[in-house]
Order: C-alpha cells, then structure tokens, then sequence
C-alpha cells in the first residue's frame, strides 16, 4: 500500500504540474472569432504547436499511464478517491504560480476532499489490518 500511496502523490503532482503548463498554454492560444473551419484550424494549429499545451498534455498522458499501472495493482476503491488529492496541488499552484484569487470557499471545498481523501487511506489500511476468515473454514449451520 505504501508503494501506490507513494506513486499516487507523484502522480498527482505532476498532473498538478501538466495542468498548470496546460493552462498558461491555453491561455496563449486564443479561441475562434467567428465559426469556420478555417478558424478551428487555425486554433487547432495554434494550440498544437504551442509548448505549453503540448507539455501539459504529456505529463497529463504521464499521469494517466501511472492511474492505469495504479488501477491495475490496486483496488479502485482506494486508488481513483486518493487521486483527488490533485486539486490541493492544482489549487495551490493555481494561487501560487498563476496568481489566480482561490475563494475561502474553494479551500473549504479543497479541505472537504482532502479529509476524504485521508478516511479512504486510513480505511484502506484498516482493512489490511483485518484478518480474513480462512478460506477452507466451513459456515455455520443452524440446526
């Protein structure tokens, strides 16, 4: 368990990390004028070749490799509800690096998930202190 933890905190951060890449990016590529296809081309291309989507993009595919080698050692229950530590990194570098104003609100939002994400880890480990019944032991019969 300490494995996936570890990994789904790096994961986190660098999905944290590929969405603000991702966002200054898209920040740059400016929408379509009017509806055309020579306009969805053009911010098709714009976006494409702008580093800071493309960046962002990998690290998201990054992150999305990592939930997948996640999923599959782990148990779903315990591994998607942890990922959403995301939003402390994101919200946090939202405010940090893009200067963005987060709400106390937003924070109280972020604490909300934070402290669910902290009952799925300890539950998680609750259940791996457990013992199972042995698997050959025969169930009990009223008579």
């Amino acid at each position: 368990m300490a494995k996936i933890i570890i990994i789904v905190i790096v994961a986190t951060m660098i999905e944290s990390v590929g969405i603000i890449i991702l966002t200054r990016g898209l920040k740059d590529v400016h929408g379509w004028r009017e509806h055309t296809v020579s306009e969805v081309a053009r911010v098709a291309w714009s976006a494409v070749t702008n580093v800071n989507v493309v960046g962002g993009v990998a690290l998201e595919a990054v992150f999305f490799g990592a939930l997948l080698y996640m999923l599959s050692v782990g148990e779903a229950s315990f591994v998607f509800p942890l990922t959403s530590l995301v939003f402390i990194f994101t919200t946090l570098a939202a405010q940090f690096v893009l200067h963005e104003k987060v709400t106390p609100a937003s924070w109280v939002g972020v604490l909300l998930i934070t402290t669910g994400a902290i009952l799925v880890g300890y539950g998680e480990a609750a259940k791996e202190g457990a013992t199972p019944p042995p698997a050959n032991s025969a169930p009990l019969r009223s008579q």
